[in-house]
C-alpha cells in the first residue's frame, strides 16, 4: 500500500534511533526516516524539522513550505504559528501567510451532569439523570465530556463513573483535563511521572514518562525517562524504537 492510500489521520510520527518518519497504525513505516523531528498531521498537514529549521509537509511527504522556520506549531482551526527571521505570524494549510487575526475561540457547549453538593467543607455530587449520589467526602470534584468525575481527597485524585462508582482509586497526584488539553485522554501524574487516562476512566498508559503532552488528532508526544521523544496513539501504543 503506497503513501497515497494512507489517510493522514492514520499516520503517526515514528522515531527510529535519531530519525523520524511516519507509520501507519500497525507501526509500518509509510513516509521514510528523513527528519530530525516530526509532528502530528492536523488538517492534512504536519510540521517537520531538519537540522534547526522547520517546515510543513502533506500526507505524501511533499513540501508545503520550505524548511526555513525557527519555530513551527500544530495547526488549530486552520492556522499554525511560525517564526521566521525574528517575526512571528500564522500560516494557512497551504503555507500562505495570514494577515487576519484568528477568530475568538467558540464557547464550550459542555453541559454538566448534575450539581455539586456541599457539607462541612466537603463536596459531593448529585446526578441529574438517575438517582446516583456521590457523598460529600471530597475536597474537589471536576467532570469531563465522557461522563466521568475527577475527585480529590487531600493531595490525591481518583476517578468515578457516571454512577458515582470508583473507576480509579485516589492514587494520582494530578489529572489535567480541560478543553485545551483534551478531555478524551487526560494527562495524569504520579510521583513525577506522566501517563494518560482512557475514555472509561481507567489508565490508558500508566504514569511512566518524564513528560506527556495532550493528544492531538489521536496521538500524543511523550518524553521517556532517558530523554527520548516519541508519540503514543489513543490505544497507548508507542511509535518509537
Amino acid at each position: 500500500m503506497g503513501a497515497a492510500q494512507i489517510t493522514t489521520a492514520r499516520l503517526v510520527p515514528f522515531r527510529r534511533g535519531d530519525k523520524w518518519g511516519y507509520a501507519d497504525p500497525s507501526r509500518r513505516l509509510v513516509l521514510p526516516l528523513l527528519y530530525d523531528e516530526a509532528g502530528p498531521f492536523v488538517n492534512e498537514v504536519a510540521w517537520i524539522r531538519q537540522g534547526l529549521l522547520y517546515g510543513y509537509i502533506d500526507g505524501a511527504g511533499n513540501a508545503i513550505t520550505p524548511v526555513q522556520f525557527s519555530r513551527a506549531g500544530n495547526f488549530h482551526r486552520n492556522r499554525a504559528t511560525v517564526a521566521l527571521n525574528g517575526e512571528t505570524y500564522d500560516l494557512d494549510t497551504s503555507g500562505n501567510r495570514l494577515r487576519t487575526p484568528p477568530e475568538p475561540e467558540p464557547e464550550s457547549d459542555f453541559l454538566t451532569q448534575g450539581d455539586v453538593t456541599h457539607k462541612d467543607g466537603k463536596v459531593g455530587f448529585r446526578f441529574t439523570v438517575g438517582t446516583a449520589v456521590v457523598p460529600p467526602i471530597y475536597d474537589e470534584i471536576r467532570e469531563n465530556y465522557n461522563g466521568l468525575l475527577f475527585v480529590r481527597q487531600g493531595p490525591k485524585w481518583g476517578v468515578l463513573n457516571d454512577k458515582g462508582k470508583a473507576v480509579l482509586p485516589l492514587e494520582l497526584d494530578a489529572i489535567r483535563a480541560t478543553e485545551a488539553t483534551g478531555f478524551e485522554q487526560p494527562v495524569v501524574e504520579q510521583q513525577g511521572r506522566f501517563g494518560y487516562l482512557a475514555a472509561d476512566g481507567h489508565l490508558l498508559v500508566p504514569p511512566k514518562y518524564q513528560a506527556a503532552e495532550p493528544f492531538v488528532e489521536g496521538v500524543a508526544r511523550v518524553t521517556t525517562v532517558d530523554g527520548q521523544v516519541g508519540y503514543v496513539d489513543d490505544r497507548g501504543r508507542e511509535f518509537f524504537e
